[in-house]
């Protein structure tokens, strides 16, 4: 580090020298010509001497050039090149619209120049296009984002079906899931097979999974940054879908035009609806019926935007889904002469997110650009169970009626108030030093029971926990010489409960060396920190995931990452990505054996223990982002496990979604014709399986409870062999949507006919053991979820 910090002063001593000869500085804002949106990473060079710079997340951007002629040039995948020629002599804003190839008569563009991934110095770092990602086949046909991102090499999914994700050996908990900024604590709906984020509604997707940027912390696996569209600044305008289960629509327009605008964007399944007149007419017994029986989930996703001066600008966000299951069922007795009345029991769960945020920004001078937050984030999963009894006994000619009820809830959580300021100061087109600083307020709900009967309402359960959580950082993106630049940076974070107190201080530093034109080399060191762990459920079923607080006896999570890899750019079209990395987590979190999710109570941080992970392997990715025809490939080879005192006989051993092996194969092809386009996209994942544990053997034990027809009380046990010792069957599985698409008068409207799984592949997906009781003999039994899904749906733009 002291020899980092001598080349750091010497670069800014020579930056400061170069400076001595007139300069002035271009800023502005790059968007889109049709709606005004932000282009974030859109770029601007000056076609003279090279020189360039990149625009922010909203949109921002600032070049300062020598004085005297320039041409700059300013491109964005998909867009095309606008080009400008003028004497410098001083400060001069220029807000440049560029137009996509949507709105062009030719479908495939290809910019002339823009951010290449062998110029960047960020590694590690996936920009998947949301115009690729809403062509990529989905469950259902939905847009989805998270699964489009287990197509890429080094995420690898959770289990059949789930859009979790598992980014470098780590887990679903240790991933930073930001939405306008925002953490989001439990990113799916349906059980985990579709994620909430509504592709109609985003802008722009950077996932990072090493090399991390200073100015993101919190979590130790990976970043995944959405960013909200804008609203359409310029005209009204509206897209939607109507599907087997679900539908969606998206509305969008200014309020005032060239300064406010709005986006609103819904979805809703109707499972429920449809089958609401099945449940009751099939499952009537004698004594029992099914009243109502359901399953939905919705969210909606609202945002203003509001222009006040050209250096001022603020936006209010908000996002709420829920997903929900239902069950009304009633015991009748009404065949009993001497008993009859009737049991009612009401089961609801529910759970969800609650996000909204402020955002103001402020353009102190043309070189200094602020953003600041406040925030709300909430995750509740909450479960409500109500019985009553309604009974009338009839006995020696008399009668008399009794009633009776109890109502069980169980609430977990977690709830943030966030407050932060960033700053971009871009001092010339070697320096673009970012800094900030924000603070988060905790409220954790681990588990609070409540029970009300007819004798009153008693609580019991874990408590509410609160916590405070700090950061600062400050990082630049330096040129130290015409091939070598790096990103150097150090993020402080500190927390606090009570009278326990952590800090963590997070060097990042990444550099990248051209080689020779279109080929560098790039290494990273990376430090993260992560106080909030996840206890999920451990059983199949509905998800209940406790997020809880780090304690004196839960240590905050550590983990350090060192990467090496080659990128290279072929033809400006192609984008080639060689990467190996090595990772170790320290303080991750296991239930003690013989604990589990379903008895955490006051004492739940006794029943965990920590210990550390490692995970390293070599990634391969190509991507082509633009043409007619478009596409990915990604493998990982791969090795991850864990290490605990007191498991496995303190041996190492794979963690469950260890994978060897991951290739990921990725393509879409549009076809041009007279009345309409055909969009083909296709996807086919192969994958080794993940580890479980599996028995070796049975015993038979001695039971004080159970009596054997030779007169021993024995009972039959399982025994295991080591923890994750063996691996499912591979899974594999290919994926297809075809899209029809005819220009109306009013927009352009889509048949879109999809099939998940088309070669129906009898994958894995959980594991029971059954025990012959007669034979000694036990027998493993392997569970599958999804056959072929096809499905079809109406989607419509105007």
């Amino acid at each position: 580090m002291k020899y980092v910090l001598v080349i750091i002063l010497s670069a800014y001593a020579f930056s400061v020298f170069a400076q001595s000869e007139p300069r002035s500085t271009i800023s502005g804002f790059i968007r889109d010509s049709l709606n005004s949106e932000s282009l974030i990473g859109a770029t601007v060079h000056n076609k003279n001497n090279l020189a360039g710079a990149s625009a922010n997340q909203f949109g921002f951007y600032s070049l300062t050039l020598s004085a005297g002629e320039v041409e700059l040039v300013y491109s964005y995948v998909g867009y095309n090149t606008q080009t400008l020629s003028f004497q410098l002599r001083s400060d001069t804003v220029i807000n440049m619209n560029l137009a996509g190839g949507q709105h062009l008569q030719e479908v495939a563009i290809t910019a002339s120049r823009t951010s290449l991934a062998y110029e960047r110095t960020q590694m590690s770092m996936i920009n998947v296009p949301i115009a690729q990602i809403r062509s990529l086949p989905a469950v259902l046909g939905a847009t989805d984002v998270m699964r489009a991102l287990q197509l890429t090499p080094g995420i690898q999914m959770g289990s059949e079906g789930s859009t979790g994700l598992h980014v470098r050996g780590g887990s679903q908990d240790q991933n930073l899931i930001l939405l306008d900024g925002v953490p989001i604590y439990n990113a799916s709906h349906l059980l985990g097979f579709v994620s909430l984020f509504n592709g109609d509604a985003l802008n722009n997707v950077d996932v990072y999974k090493g090399g991390f940027p200073a100015r993101y912390g919190g979590r130790v696996s990976s970043v995944i940054d959405i960013s909200m569209k804008e609203g359409n600044m310029q005209k009204f305008q509206g897209e939607g879908a109507i599907g087997i289960m679900w539908s969606s629509l998206t509305f969008e327009g200014p309020i005032v035009k060239d300064r406010t605008s709005f986006i609103v964007s819904g979805r809703r399944t109707y499972y429920d609806l449809l089958m609401a007149p099945f449940i009751g007419r099939f499952n009537r017994q004698p004594d029992r019926e099914i009243v109502k029986a359901g399953y939905y989930f919705s969210d909606l996703t609202a945002k203003i935007n509001h222009r006040f001066s050209d250096k001022n600008r603020i936006y209010l966000s908000a996002y709420t889904g829920d997903d929900k299951f239902y069950g009304i069922s009633n015991f009748k007795y009404e065949h009993d002469e001497i008993l009859s009345g009737k049991d009612r029991t009401d089961l609801g769960l529910q759970w969800g997110n609650f996000m909204t945020t402020f955002r103001w920004n402020h353009i102190f001078t043309n070189r200094l650009f602020s953003n600041t937050t406040l925030a709300l984030s909430r995750y509740r999963d909450n479960y409500i169970s109500k019985k009553s009894i309604d009974r009338t006994y009839n006995e020696n000619s008399q009668s008399f009626t009794t009633y009776d009820f109890s109502e069980l809830q169980n609430n977990f959580g977690i709830q943030d108030w966030i407050g932060k300021i960033a700053f971009d100061y871009i001092l010339s087109p070697d320096h673009h030093v970012r800094f900030g600083a924000g603070v988060t307020y905790h409220t954790f709900n681990p588990g609070r029971v409540s029970l009300s009967d007819t004798n009153g309402s008693r609580h019991f359960g874990a408590s509410k926990r609160y916590a405070w959580e700090y950061s600062v950082y400050i990082e630049d993106d330096i040129r130290l010489t015409e091939r070598l630049r790096s990103n150097v940076g150090l993020h402080w974070s500190a927390y606090s409960m009570g009278n326990v107190f952590y800090n963590v201080l997070q060097p990042r530093i990444s550099a990248r060396y051209l080689i020779i034109q279109q080929l560098s080399a790039k290494v990273s060191f990376t430090r993260m920190a992560q106080y909030v762990h996840l206890l999920a459920n451990s059983f199949n079923g509905f998800p209940r995931d406790l997020w809880v607080p780090t304690t004196e006896s839960l240590r905050p999570q550590t983990a350090n990452q060192i990467a090496l890899g080659f990128a290279h750019n072929h033809k400006k079209d192609y984008e080639l990505n060689l990467e190996g990395y090595y990772k170790t987590i320290n303080n991750v979190t296991e239930f003690r054996e013989g604990s589990g999710f379903l008895n955490v109570d006051q004492a739940w941080e006794k029943k965990l223990l920590q210990g550390t992970g490692r995970s390293y392997g070599i990634e391969f990715f190509a991507h082509k982002k633009t043409g007619v025809f478009t596409g990915l490939m990604g493998y990982t080879l791969s090795w991850t496990d864990r290490h605990f005192d007191e498991l496995n006989d303190g041996k190492r051993f794979p963690y469950k979604y260890d994978r060897r092996h991951d290739l990921n194969i990725a393509m879409m092809q549009r076809f041009k014709r007279e009345k309409r386009d055909i969009e083909f996209s296709a996807s086919w994942v192969l994958s080794s399986g993940h580890m479980i544990s599996l028995p070796v053997g049975i015993a038979d034990v001695n039971h004080p409870m159970i009596r054997e027809t030779n007169g021993q009380y024995t009972r039959q046990y399982l025994i295991y062999g080591e923890r994750n010792g063996f691996r499912l069957e591979p899974y594999h599985r290919l994926d297809l949507i075809i899209s029809f698409i005819r220009q109306r008068k009013w927009g352009e409207r889509r048949w879109v006919w999809s099939a998940y799984n088309l070669y129906s592949r009898i994958n894995p997906y959980y594991i029971t053991v059954e025990i012959h009781r007669s034979g000694g003999a036990f027998q493993v039994i392997q569970h599958s979820l999804f056959p072929i899904i096809p499905s079809v749906s109406y989607q419509f733009k105007f």
